[in-house]
């Protein structure tokens, strides 16, 4: 198996490239706007989506310079989904640092984001690309709708699985498709589809393992506090399925805590987490998911990039932050 620097290696030169282009086109009249931009990127995160969009660019035999801008593109849209995102949970912690809304205010956090996705469509049509521009316009829509969905499955402890995978297959996987099919467009349009079906189980993938982790693992190590979902009342996998499989007693205290939020009980619902087998589940149908990802490869040509695609989908079980 890969590991993520080697991953990243196989695209180093345009993986700065993207990160060059990023602080270059944060520019505003708005000293505001240049503060926050300036703190988003100082604040990091692996950038996997724009990783994903450079390898599916060049694992399609792509040899220009474009897929630097999609890339650039789809990382901006990116942050502007995670700032509202913070906005709507009212959060305070990520990636280990104040959220946007938490340094400075809802209105500053909602209006920037507002302004990353302006300045990203002002860049694709830069591109002068149709078929880029409709895979993008369609992605920040489904994306949207994702949230929505997602807003609305709050506090429904009726919420189920298929319920919980349509989310994440609007909300988290979504970006992961605008990112490959643009590169697999870019490239040879043939493995678009293949391309978007490797994102779909991909990010399906990650979002798993992220919510397992939110019952596993220690503040330090997300970047977030442990329990946030559970607080804000989102009914995630491990809980679905804790639900399905315990006491009924049990089943009705994760019940009452997804439908009124907080954490009063967080400690004895870890344990019924843990001691009914959903985490184990939700491993499993993670793994299930990185399968499917690396098996809608199979038509894709051999190369380093997309070994590294498949690198990926091995590391996204791997997942402690």
């Amino acid at each position: 198996m890969m590991n993520f620097q080697d991953i990243l290696a196989t695209v180093a030169d345009d993986f700065a490239a993207v990160d060059h282009f990023i602080v270059n086109h944060l520019d505003s009249r708005v000293p505001l706007i240049m503060q926050v931009g300036q703190y988003l990127v100082e604040g990091g995160g692996k950038r996997l989506r724009p990783l994903v969009c450079l390898l599916a660019a060049r694992a399609t035999g792509y040899q220009g310079q474009q897929h630097i801008l999609a890339a650039a593109i789809i990382e901006m849209l990116h942050t502007a989904t995670l700032i509202h995102d913070d906005v709507v949970d009212e959060s305070d912690l990520r990636r280990g640092r104040a959220t946007v809304n938490s340094a400075w205010n809802n209105a500053t956090a909602v209006l920037v984001g507002d302004f990353l996705i302006s300045r990203a469509f002002q860049l694709i049509v830069s591109l002068k690309n149709q078929a880029i521009a409709e895979i993008m316009s369609d992605s920040t829509c489904i994306i949207a709708e994702g949230e929505v969905l997602q807003l609305i499955n709050q506090r429904d402890p009726e919420t189920t699985e298929q319920r919980y995978m349509d989310v994440i297959y609007g909300k988290t996987a979504q970006l992961f498709v605008a990112a490959t099919e643009t590169g697999a467009e870019l490239g040879n349009p043939i493995h678009r589809q293949a391309l978007k079906n490797y994102a779909i189980h991909f990010g399906a993938a990650f979002q798993i393992i992220d919510d397992i982790m939110d019952y596993t693992s220690s503040s330090t190590e997300m970047g977030k506090n442990v329990g946030d979902d559970l607080a804000e009342g989102k009914p995630t996998l491990p809980l679905i399925q804790a639900i399905k499989v315990a006491e009924p007693a049990q089943a009705q205290l994760i019940k009452e805590a997804i439908k009124h939020g907080g954490l009063q009980h967080l400690d004895e619902i870890l344990d019924i987490v843990k001691q009914t087998g959903a985490l184990d589940y939700c491993l499993q149908r993670a793994q299930e998911e990185s399968q499917q990802a690396i098996d809608s490869l199979a038509d894709v040509p051999a190369s380093t990039y997309k070994q590294a695609l498949i690198g990926l989908a091995q590391l996204a079980l791997k997942r402690t932050a």
